[in-house]
C-alpha cells in the first residue's frame, strides 16, 4: 500500500504531466533504446516513429497519477495493455529497466522541479503499478501455455495458403510447423507475428486480428499492404511480396480483450472501416455458425469496391442467418457512415463493435455516443497503441 504522503505527491504532479507528459515519454524511449537496444526486438518501430507509443504511455502515466489512490479504476486499461505485452513477450525482468528510465526521463525533463520527494514518490508508485502488470501478465502467460494446444511466447507456423481478398488485402493461412492443432480463441482476438527481415538489425513484431472464427484448422490473418514509404509498410510489404506458401513465421498465442460476447443473445452491430473488417469477420462467422438467429447489422466503409475485402464472404455468411442488415459505403462515391446512417442502421439495444483507422473510429464512436448509445454498449479496438477519443459527450 502507498502512504498518504506518496499518494498526495503523485497526485500533485498531474498538472505537470498534462503539460510535459509527451516530452517525458519521448525522452524515456530515446534513452531506453540507447541503453537497451535489444528491446527494439519487442517494440513496434513504426509506432515509435509515428509518436503513437509515446502518446499512449503519456496517457497511461497521466491516468495512473490521477487515480493513484484508486488503481482499480485502471484495471480495464491494465488488462488491455497486458494482453499486448503478453503477445509481445514482455516479461517481469523488463519492468525495473523501464522504471529506471522513466524516473530518469522525469528528472531530465523537469530538472530541478523534479525534487527528491517527487522522484521517490513516483519510484514507489511505479513499483506498485508494475507489480499489478506483472501479476496480470503472469496469469496470462500461464493461461496461454496451459490451454489445449497452447504455448508460451512464440511458436513456428507455416504459411499454407495466401488468398487475395482485395487490391490491398491478402489473407495468410497459418498452421503450426510441429503438426499440432491450433488453440481456440475468442472471435475478435489477435496474434503477434514476429519476423526477421533480411538486412534489418532487429526483429519486427506486428499484431494482426484473426479474421476467421475459432474451430478451423488454421489461423487466418488478413494483411493490408501499406506503402513502403509508410513506417508500417516494411512488414506488410515483406509479407505480401516476399513470403510464400511453405515459408515459416513466428506467432504468439491469441490475445486481446476486444471480442464478441458469445454468451449474449442481444442483437449485434458490427461497424468497420478498411482493414478493420478483419476482427468482424471472425465475429460474423462465429454468429453464423453458433447462433444464426441472432440479429446482426454489418456496416462497412471502404474507399471503393476494389478495396473492399470479404464482400462475397460476408454475403454468404449472412445468407445462412435469419435477421440481418448489410450495408457498404464507398467514400469515393461520397457514401459515408454518417451520424444519420448510423441512426438508421445500428440495431436498437445491440452490442456494438467498432474497428478501423483512428479518424474513422473517432467519428463513429463519438456519433454513437451522440445518438445516445452507452459506453457499455460500444466496444472498440485500435490497431496499435490506444489513443484518446475526446468524446463529444464528456
Amino acid at each position: 500500500m502507498l502512504s498518504s504522503q506518496t499518494i498526495a505527491i503523485v497526485k500533485s504532479t498531474v498538472p505537470v504531466l498534462a503539460e510535459h507528459g509527451q516530452n517525458i515519454t519521448s525522452v524515456f524511449y530515446k534513452n531506453l533504446f540507447t541503453a537497451h537496444p535489444e528491446l527494439l526486438n519487442i517494440f513496434n518501430h513504426a509506432n515509435q516513429k509515428q509518436g503513437r507509443q509515446q502518446t499512449a504511455l503519456a496517457n497511461t502515466v497521466y491516468a495512473a497519477a490521477q487515480h493513484i489512490d484508486n488503481l482499480g479504476v485502471l484495471l480495464p486499461a491494465v488488462k488491455q495493455i497486458a494482453h499486448k505485452h503478453r503477445s509481445l513477450g514482455v516479461k517481469a525482468e523488463h519492468y525495473p529497466i523501464v522504471g529506471a528510465h522513466l524516473l530518469g526521463a522525469i528528472k531530465e525533463v523537469l530538472g530541478d522541479a523534479a525534487t527528491d520527494d517527487i522522484i521517490n514518490a513516483w519510484g514507489e508508485a511505479y513499483g506498485v503499478i508494475a507489480d499489478v502488470f506483472i501479476q496480470v501478465e503472469n496469469d496470462m502467460y500461464a493461461e496461454a501455455s496451459t490451454q489445449s494446444n497452447g504455448w508460451n511466447e512464440f511458436k513456428d507456423f507455416v504459411i499454407v495458403d495466401k488468398v487475395k481478398e482485395s487490391d490491398v488485402i491478402t489473407s495468410f493461412y497459418l498452421k503450426p510447423a510441429d503438426g499440432t492443432s491450433i488453440p481456440s480463441y475468442q472471435p475478435g482476438q489477435y496474434i503477434t507475428v514476429r519476423l526477421s527481415i533480411p538486412g534489418e538489425t532487429h526483429m519486427f513484431n506486428r499484431q494482426y486480428s484473426l479474421s476467421q472464427a475459432p474451430g478451423n484448422e488454421t489461423f487466418r490473418i488478413s494483411v493490408k499492404k501499406e506503402s513502403e514509404m509508410n513506417p508500417n509498410g516494411k512488414v506488410s510489404c515483406y509479407l505480401h511480396n516476399t513470403l510464400k506458401v511453405g515459408d515459416q513465421i513466428e506467432v504468439s498465442a491469441p490475445a486481446g480483450d476486444f471480442y464478441l460476447n458469445v454468451d449474449s443473445s442481444r442483437p449485434v452491430t458490427l461497424i468497420s472501416g478498411g482493414v478493420g473488417i478483419t476482427p468482424m469477420m471472425s465475429m460474423l462467422e462465429t454468429i453464423s455458425k453458433t447462433n444464426p438467429s441472432r440479429p446482426v447489422s454489418f456496416l462497412h466503409g471502404a474507399r471503393n469496391a476494389s478495396l473492399h475485402a470479404f464482400d462475397k464472404e460476408v454475403r454468404s455468411l449472412l445468407s445462412n442467418m435469419e435477421d440481418t442488415t448489410y450495408a457498404a459505403q464507398y467514400s469515393d462515391k461520397n457514401h459515408l457512415i454518417t451520424k444519420e446512417f448510423l441512426a438508421e442502421n445500428v440495431l436498437a439495444n445491440s452490442d456494438i463493435y467498432v474497428c478501423g483507422p483512428v479518424p474513422f473510429m473517432k467519428a463513429i464512436i463519438n456519433n454513437l455516443y451522440a445518438l445516445g448509445f452507452s459506453e457499455e454498449d460500444v466496444h472498440f479496438e485500435f490497431f496499435g497503441p490506444a489513443v484518446s477519443l475526446e468524446p463529444v459527450h464528456a
